[in-house]
């Protein structure tokens, strides 16, 4: 069969794919030289995506909990099971008694579907993405600020950039293809900036690299914004033009002390002067920053939008914003509305003029009160306990930095959809079998705004069902008339609840390598550039950050301990679990630190007489934990990091309930 061109299903970056078939088994895949996301290149995950869908573990018939145990059923008992189970408690405990969470690995077409049967059917907006849990999202800033909640330009643009500064995520390991555009984009004359407290790959490559003490990046920017008002390096035509709200940031930003910014960043004055006048001076300069660190806050990401407007490094080629994702389609499913606050379309609940346009589309009510976020529902933080949970692809045991086996315990009906058995479907009572990549076609969101096909190129093995087709399924038991015949129905109706997905039909989305929206009607083509002609009004806001001084760490605990997310968050994928060369080239780390680790400086294990390898005690007041110490140049001086899968540390240093992911701790050398 002729190999064919679709969408990896890794992360941010949605690499275009061939894949190779013999029989209706996937046997290999290489990338497209020509798709505009990765010219001909992709990263180990993108070579070996295809083993998931061959994995013995696959999940082949939906699961029903009898008398303590899984047993298979038939679809028509399974759906009949959790129709009548969703019905009766919505009915005794109320539509808010129940929750709807999804991965941010979800298609388009079942997110949308998803939120749909939660609001329209169930009464509730108790809806949100896996990402939810451990990352700020940065939706509710660009909106204020810019108006649309994504990246700005398309990755091709970073070719034409003069600055390029990446803060907060080692794209090296998180999106190799997107690192790689970047590094040639520096061979080509751009300087490289990077802002971290890790010293990672790319980091090694930087004209600047800023490695800050842990929680300090709005000081930072807004001790670089300082120095450009200084230096006069503001383009005052673009504001005057295009922005409000200058005035007042202005008066903010000329209170920042630049030397108490320095000395609590951890970086010299010289440092951030020159790196704030390079990026002042850059013809085109483009910021790429993580929303998946859970230090930073909704502070930093508006002293980020801040930097940009200020510049006028908005609306024009080689420049912009980005906000970057580990997971495929975080902007897809945010798109679609899986979001407890906002319908598909970012369309607020309360507002009712968009409630009134969704009723209209599904002729059914929408409920106007917001939500509870997923972080809140799992915690059981909602203001009521959750007693009916669904949770597609989604496995928040392995992934959630908290523990939430209370909270799945306590319900009284959990329903996940998935390819695997995973840690969280030891709680479910229903477990519904998916379709894998290469099985089905569904679209995507990569991160630069790029609406894409992931096609179909083999046939399910007999039992899984499309999840957008669960659903539909589902809806129709309980009385509903949803009558979706294929996934490019349902876009047929996104196209309608999503004006920016006006445009992206199906037959459009296959011309070419997708769109990237706006991709309206009048607009099909999509938009490569947002905002590059002005519209003759104030488009913009600058919003001024609060001033902020960190407190002093406690004498007897001299260490910040850092959760952080991104670096090593494949390796505890579900996915690349069953993919034999994926895991093993994810778990080499775990070869030498079986258990898990926690990071510290060489001169500070040097300092504390620690060798690498050794059993070490982090205390906090919360309590003490004992973990294993990787002696590393990587991570700054005075900081401990935990990756991301060492979950429970954080709990055991910080309790439940704490939710600051900057804990003062000691660092001690436990006896053998």
């Amino acid at each position: 069969m002729m190999p064919k061109l679709t969408t990896c299903t890794f992360c941010g970056a949605g690499c275009g794919i061939y894949l190779e078939t013999a029989g209706n088994r996937v046997v290999g895949a290489y990338p497209s030289m020509s798709h505009p996301s990765n010219e001909g290149r992709i990263c180990l995950r993108g070579w070996h995506v295809h083993e998931v869908a061959s994995s013995p573990d696959r999940l082949t018939s939906p699961l029903v909990r009898k008398n303590g145990h899984f047993q298979k059923v038939t679809w028509d008992e399974a759906f009949a099971f959790v129709a009548e189970r969703l019905g009766k408690i919505r009915d005794q405990w109320g539509p808010d008694s129940l929750a709807f969470l999804d991965s941010p690995r979800c298609s388009n077409e079942e997110a949308y579907l998803l939120q749909k049967f939660a609001r329209a059917i169930i009464g509730t907006n108790n809806v949100g993405h896996g990402a939810g849990v451990y990352s700020n999202n940065s939706i509710s800033v660009l909106m204020d600020m810019l108006g649309v909640p994504a990246a700005t330009n398309s990755f091709a643009d970073l070719s034409d950039a003069d600055l390029i500064v990446v803060d907060g995520i080692d794209l090296g390991r998180q999106m190799p293809t997107v690192a790689g555009r970047v590094l040639r984009s520096k061979l080509r004359g751009a300087k490289l900036m990077i802002i971290d407290p890790r010293r990672h790959r790319l980091a090694e490559n930087a004209d600047y690299f800023l490695q800050i003490r842990p929680g300090t990046e709005a000081l930072l920017y807004g001790a670089m914004a300082k120095v450009i008002i200084d230096r006069g390096l503001m383009n005052l035509a673009f504001i005057a033009e295009r922005c409000e709200g200058y005035e007042r940031f202005l008066e903010h930003a000329q209170n920042c002390d630049l030397l108490l910014a320095a000395e609590q960043c951890g970086v010299s004055t010289e440092l951030i002067s020159a790196a704030a006048v390079a990026y002042g001076q850059a013809r085109a300069a483009a910021i790429l920053y993580s929303t998946g660190i859970e230090a930073r806050d909704e502070k930093c990401i508006r002293a980020v939008v801040n930097l940009a407007l200020l510049t006028g490094n908005i609306g024009k080629e080689g420049a912009g914003v980005f906000p970057l994702t580990e997971q495929n389609n975080l902007q897809g499913v945010c798109d679609m509305g899986m979001l407890p606050d906002r319908l598909p379309g970012y369309r607020t609940v309360t507002d009712p003029r968009a409630r009134m346009v969704m009723e209209r589309i599904w002729k059914a009510p929408v409920p106007e009160r917001p939500g509870c976020d997923a972080e809140s529902l799992l915690a059981d933080r909602g203001g009521g306990r959750v007693r009916a949970l669904w949770l597609g692809r989604y496995d928040p045991i392995t992934t959630a930095q908290m523990d939430v086996s209370k909270s799945l315990e306590q319900c009284e009906l959990v329903v996940t959809q998935h390819l695997f058995m995973t840690d969280s479907a030891d709680y479910a009572h229903v477990v519904l079998p998916t379709t894998a990549f290469g099985e089905e076609e569904v679209t995507f969101t990569s991160a630069e705004r790029r609406i894409q096909l992931a096609r179909r190129v083999i046939d399910a093995p007999p039992g899984p069902m499309p999840a957008w087709e669960q659903l539909a399924r589902l809806a129709n038991v309980m009385g509903e008339r949803w009558h979706y015949d294929s996934a490019a129905a349902v876009m047929s109706e996104i196209s309608e609840a999503v004006p920016f997905y006006s445009g992206a039909s199906y037959e459009n989305l296959a011309r070419e390598y997708g769109r990237q929206w706006p991709c309206t009607k009048d607009h099909p083509m999509g938009s490569k550039l947002l905002f590059s002609a002005p519209t003759g009004r104030p488009e913009f806001r600058f919003v001024p950050a609060p001033a902020v001084v960190l407190e002093s760490r406690p004498a007897e605990f001299p260490f910040t301990l850092v959760f952080g997310h991104s670096v090593y968050y494949w390796h505890q994928n579900v996915l690349i679990q069953h993919s034999e060369i994926l895991k093993r080239e994810y778990r080499v780390l775990l070869l030498d630190y079986p258990d898990g680790f926690v990071e510290i400086n060489t001169d500070d294990a040097k300092a504390l007489g620690i060798r690498d390898g050794a059993r070490i005690r982090l205390r906090a007041a919360g309590g003490s934990v004992v973990s294993t110490a990787r002696v590393t140049q990587e991570v700054r001086s005075g900081t401990a990091y935990v990756p991301y899968f060492v979950s429970q540390l954080k709990r055991e240093l910080a309790g439940a309930e704490q939710r600051d992911s900057l804990i003062p701790v000691r660092v001690e050398k436990e006896a053998a």
